[in-house]
Order: C-alpha cells, then structure tokens, then sequence
C-alpha cells in the first residue's frame, strides 16, 4: 500500500504530463502547419491559379501580375516542388548547369551572371558538377550526377567549362536545348557556344611579352580538353605571325597548379631555358611562378582568365580577362532564345578579350 506523500507526487508528475500533453497536443498543428500551395497563392494575389502557374513556367504574364503573384507568395512562403513538377510533367521548369569544376572561381562568375540573367526572366537553374576526381586526382565524368539531372529532365541544359569528354554530356536528356559557356562543344550537338575569343586572347600576351623584350616565349598547356588544345594552337599561330615559329615550344600541361610546375620545370631546366612563358590559365600560371622560384630562374609568366588568384597582390599575374559575366550572360540569353524554339543567329559567339597588366611581367 502507497504511503500517503508518495501518492501526492505520483499525482503530481501525472498532472505535469498531462499537462505537457495538452500543450503538444495545443502545438501540433501550428508545427505541423499545412504547406502554402498554388490556390492559396492564387486567392491572395486575387488572380487564376493557371495564371499563378503561368509565372512559375515562364509563360507569358504581364509585369505588373508577375509581381502581384510573386508578392503574395512571399508573403505566404510559397514556394514551388521543382522536382515534383520535373517528375509529373514532360520536361522540367528548370535549367540544369552542369559545371566543369565547382572550384575554379571563373567559372563560379559565369554561373552567378547566367543565374542573375536566368531569374530576370523568371526561371530557375538547378547546378551541380559535372566531374569528379579519378584514383588519380584527374577529373572523369561523373555519370551519377548526370543520371539525376536526366531524371529530372531539364528545360534546357549550360553546360559552364571544358569537360574531359563532351560527347558522354549528350545522354542527359535527348532532344534538350544545350549551351556551352566558357568552352568549345567538342563534339557535343548544341544550340549555341558563348566562350573567349581565345587566339585574340593569346596574340595579346604574345604581343606584350614582345614588348617587353621577350623571343623566347614558351607555353604551358594543350591538355585537359578542346580549350586546353585551342590556346596551344592559338599561341603557336600568334608566334609563327610574328616570325617566332622556330621558338615555339608548348610543354604539355593540364589546368592545375601541380601540373603547371612539372611542366615550367621541364622548361626550367633547359640549358637555354625561355625568357617568358603562356599559360592555360592563372593556375597553372602560379605553378610556373612557383617553378621559377624554386629554379631560382627569371622569367615573365602570364595566366588565362584574370581570376581572383591572379588578382592577389602577392601573386600579381598578367592575365587575359575574358570577360566572364559577359559570357555567363550572353549564354543566359541563349538559353531563352534555344527553349523558344527560335533559330540561333550567332551559333558561336566569341566574347573579345583583354590584357590585364601586373608585376608577373615587369622587368625586374
């Protein structure tokens, strides 16, 4: 039998819970609040919900009921299934990006001008990478990735950097408009290329390394895919346009860092070694800095793509700008134009460069 104090806090820990359990009981519903959909939208904004619809699928609205529409969800927290739309519907109401390599911040600046330019024109983007490293660090196809986004089948695909192979990009979603931006096609069927004018780009360098007193002017690069290919060529026809063909020498490298060093440091160790070297791009451009360091060797170096690295006062390299929120932005525009079913004016479209200047290349 229960002493009598024992039974008092049994019926007061019993009354604590009870109480607990109301108040839950009380709470639920407000945690556990029904979702805002697509007539709670339409009855705030005092509009259709196919109209509401409209806005959300790029159709054609005027500007002053997108923004009613667009207001009244805000204010609710709407906010729409994308994958549930791509998976109950032919196509998806979004434009997939497919990016080269999500740690290259040029192509972070293409990415973020296409998207501004995209959300202008009320449509979502959905980006992810399009490689991934090899047991050797080398970037592959990341066939993974590329099986969801054609699950979800995307509106229309932009494709941002050079991927080792293109051709693999066509079994995403067959029929889908494509766009390259900050690449060739290499082999891919697209609707347009929006990418630096890549010969102008090394007829700048070599122009300015002969300015600066520099023949023997070698190049790093050729490897890595189609625009790796393009600069070499580019810089072997600017050298042989100024009678430099017998100097001409491209050691092969790939865009990183480490593999600009191995290949300034074959350059490096040639008893008689360049006086200035091209690079693909400001990675591998800090690799050959590195190189010359520890070569204890003088040379000028130049990069490709005036990135924030290039930019670092302790690097201070001479780049080529290309101009990246032009080409993210004229690829935006492609994009509309392809999912329009318009014809593509200018299939290829090749943004004109310029030289940035720094200490990389400076006497002394």
């Amino acid at each position: 039998m229960c002493k009598p104090a024992r039974i008092a806090r049994s019926r007061c820990r019993m009354s604590r819970m009870e109480s607990m359990a109301s108040q839950g009981a009380a709470s639920a519903p407000a945690s556990r609040a029904k979702r805002p959909t697509i007539r709670d939208v339409a009855t705030e904004a005092g509009v259709s919900k196919s109209l509401v619809s409209l806005v959300y699928s790029g159709g054609g609205v005027s500007e002053e009921r997108r923004e009613r529409v667009l207001a009244a969800a805000e204010r609710l927290g709407f906010r729409p299934n994308l994958t549930a739309r791509s998976l109950a519907a032919a196509e998806g109401d979004f434009t997939g990006i497919l990016v080269a390599d999500l740690h290259n911040p040029v192509f972070a600046e293409v990415v973020d001008a296409a998207r501004a330019e995209l959300a202008r024109t009320g449509r979502s983007a959905l980006l992810t990478a399009a490689t991934t490293p090899d047991a050797h660090g080398e970037p592959v196809v990341d066939r993974r990735a590329l099986a969801v986004f054609g699950d979800l089948r995307p509106r229309s695909i932009l494709v941002v950097g050079s991927v080792p192979d293109m051709g693999e990009l066509a079994s995403i979603a067959p029929r889908t408009p494509v766009v390259v931006a900050s690449a060739a096609s290499g082999g891919l069927q697209v609707a347009a290329t929006v990418r630096s004018d890549d010969g102008s780009g090394m007829r700048l360098v070599v122009d300015h390394l002969l300015a600066g007193g520099h023949a023997r002017i070698a190049h790093i690069g050729g490897r890595g895919g189609v625009v790796a290919e393009q600069r070499a060529a580019a810089y072997a026809a600017a050298m042989r346009e100024r009678g430099l063909a017998a100097e001409t020498r491209v050691a092969p490298s790939g865009f990183s860092e480490h593999a600009g060093y191995a290949a300034a440091m074959e350059l490096l160790a040639d008893p008689a070694p360049p006086t200035a070297i091209t690079c693909l791009n400001d990675q591998s451009a800090v690799g050959a800095l590195a190189a010359a360091a520890d070569s204890d060797v003088r040379v000028a170096v130049t990069g490709y793509d005036n990135s924030l690295l290039a930019q670092l006062r302790q690097v201070s390299l001479t780049s080529v700008d290309p101009d990246n929120a032009e080409i993210g932005i004229r690829a935006a525009r492609q994009i509309v134009e392809a999912e329009a079913g318009r014809e593509i004016v200018e299939p290829e479209i090749l943004i004109p460069p310029s030289l940035i200047e720094r200490a990389s290349t400076r006497p002394g």
